[in-house]
């Protein structure tokens, strides 16, 4: 729906794709042409290149647009439709070879000179469990196994000993086939208390690269984001023009184009370490256009077509107010937040000053268990963050979801924890704040547990959909997150 829209303002017509299960989906409608490309499982539809580039070439349409999933950071994708003929809005291939795949970007951050955490190469399929479990030990525990491609947290597993490393490899390889279609993971060392930040670059075709003011992710729950900000109150001017710095320093020695994003770790004493690229929009790129006032879906598609930037750089650097991004998904906070699929039966989005909604779907719309659960980005901004926090909250009382159960009350809940609000966090402050609220926290679960727990929470969600009729309209209910969160608004 992002994308679509901003071809609305230019004036560019718009093909949709979509699944089976997708078929009812308000971007197959907002388009100018849709074509069904398969069923609605990802491997048969959303992660078919043949198809997709045959929808394209059946349409006439000149451009694609990979979105911000599934193959947004294929480099085959890339060179099938530059093949066809059909114009890749993001990086060439072979940049994306580089960039998406994490270890090789590692090697590039070094040979830029930006430092990075300690950690593997892609490890081999035909290594034996013993092998695996020594090359852990080399790196250290804690650490994390880590799919090579894709992003969101997926193929994503905590290992604290040598005991869990071939578990946490399997379950790891096993995630990111099914979300990437690519198995292949690394080791890297896990570091404790520090913050998660983020710089958007834009690049063009004529060698120029201009970095965004930083963007904070680090409230996090089992490594996949929740709210964003910008900027960070952690970061200050010094380490923000070094952060800048660095991510030109990476993308011009890859001569990288289009958008993208270099993520970085970044500790209490304001040393940062480069993590990993990625090399297509992201979903928390709402946040930078409402600070920057950049539309970033437009110069996408305006590099794609060879043109050159005229972004200004202190623009780009110098935020104006403060905005918050919170993640709506479907999913369940009184059950370990599980996926909570099923039918909207109504819906009332917010709205008013300072407030923006990117959302996918509408009432009536069935949401599937086949893919993430999340349905909208909410987005609010402020002169400051007292005020953004302030808007948010209130954005988020007005918004209605009948039907599912979504985790709004959980957002508010943490938008009134007084870490969150003083700034005072890390990474790890959502799940530990989680775990004292639950007595025992999902990362404690195993990877056979957590899997098997998914699973099972999806399918009682699907087949009990009537059952949530009741207590579908977020916010209100006698849940304990719903008075958590009048209780946290009475105090406010």
């Amino acid at each position: 729906m992002r994308i679509l829209r901003a071809c609305r303002e230019m004036g560019v017509p718009s093909v949709a794709v979509y699944s089976e299960c997708d078929r009812t989906a308000p971007h197959v409608r907002q388009a100018d042409a849709a074509v069904a490309i398969g069923p609605s499982a990802p491997a048969d539809s959303y992660l078919n290149i043949g198809r997709i580039v045959d929808a394209a070439r059946g349409t006439g349409a000149t451009a694609i647009h990979p979105g911000y999933g599934f193959l947004a950071e294929n480099a085959a994708f890339a060179r099938a439709c530059r093949e066809a003929g059909l114009v890749f809005i993001g990086p060439e291939a072979d940049v994306i070879d580089t960039m998406g795949g994490k270890t090789a970007a590692r090697r590039a951050a070094v040979d830029a000179g930006v430092p990075v955490v300690p950690g593997t190469e892609a490890l081999v399929d035909t290594l034996s469990d013993d092998e695996l479990c020594a090359r852990a030990d080399e790196v250290g525990y804690p650490l994390f196994v880590k799919a090579v491609a894709g992003g969101g947290g997926r193929g994503m597993r905590r290992v604290a000993e040598t005991d869990a490393v071939v578990a946490g490899v399997e379950a790891a390889r096993s995630e990111a086939s099914t979300a990437f279609g690519e198995s292949t993971v690394y080791f890297e060392r896990l570091l404790e208390g520090t913050r998660h930040v983020e710089v958007q670059v834009l690049g063009d075709e004529h060698g120029t690269v201009v970095p965004f003011v930083e963007r904070e992710c680090s409230i996090q729950r089992r490594h996949q984001k929740v709210i964003e900000e910008s900027p960070s109150v952690a970061v200050t001017l010094e380490v923000r023009a070094a952060l800048a710095a660095a991510a030109v320093a990476l993308s011009s020695a890859v001569n990288y184009t289009n958008a993208g994003t270099l993520e970085f770790l970044l500790d209490a004493d304001g040393h940062f370490y480069f993590l990993e690229m990625n090399t297509r929009l992201q979903v928390e790129h709402a946040v930078t256009e409402m600070v920057t006032g950049v539309d970033l879906v437009q110069w996408q598609i305006r590099i794609a077509h060879g043109e050159r930037l005229t972004v200004d750089r202190r623009q780009a650097l110098t935020p104006v107010g403060h905005a918050l991004e919170c993640r709506v998904y479907a999913e369940d906070p009184d059950a370990g937040f599980m996926p909570a699929p099923g039918r909207i039966t109504a819906l009332r989005s917010p709205s008013g000053p300072g407030v923006r909604n990117d959302s996918g779907v509408e009432a009536g719309f069935e949401v599937p268990v086949f893919y993430d659960s999340m349905i909208s980005k909410v987005v609010a901004w402020a002169p400051d963050r007292a005020g953004a926090i302030a808007r948010m909250r209130r954005a988020l009382t007005e918004y209605e979801v009948v039907g599912i159960t979504t985790a709004i009350p959980a957002l508010l809940w943490v938008l009134g924890h007084e870490a969150f609000v003083s700034g005072r966090f890390d990474t790890t402050f959502l799940d530990q704040a989680l775990a004292e609220r639950h007595g025992r926290s999902f990362s404690d679960l195993s990877a056979e547990e957590t899997d098997l727990a998914v699973m099972a929470a999806a399918l009682f969600a699907y087949f009990s959909a009537a059952d949530t009729l009741g207590r579908g309209v977020d916010g209100t209910g006698p849940t304990p997150w719903r008075h958590a969160a009048r209780l946290n608004g009475l105090r406010r």
